[in-house]
């Protein structure tokens, strides 16, 4: 699991965030790609937006469930 104390850079305030464990595997950019996006400088993804309908938060869902490394939080500021 994600640890909020570790996020990356750019991730909104919200309940969904990425931490530093981010291999930038591009999954969660394509599972929701409304709410998450790529630092290229960086290589690594994060939260630019907090999901607004179901559709939007089931996408997020999947994403931090999929996610190989485990570097998608659910329980940042709400």
């Amino acid at each position: 699991m994600a640890d909020v104390q570790d996020k990356v850079p750019g991730n909104v305030t919200g309940k969904f965030y990425t931490d530093t464990n981010c291999i930038d595997c591009d999954l969660c950019r394509q599972t929701a790609p409304e709410n998450f996006d790529r630092n290229d400088d960086e290589g690594y993804s994060y939260v630019k937006k907090q999901p607004e309908t179901e559709e939007e938060l089931q996408q997020c869902r999947d994403a931090l469930e999929d996610c190989p490394v485990e570097a998608i939080g659910d329980d940042g500021d709400e």
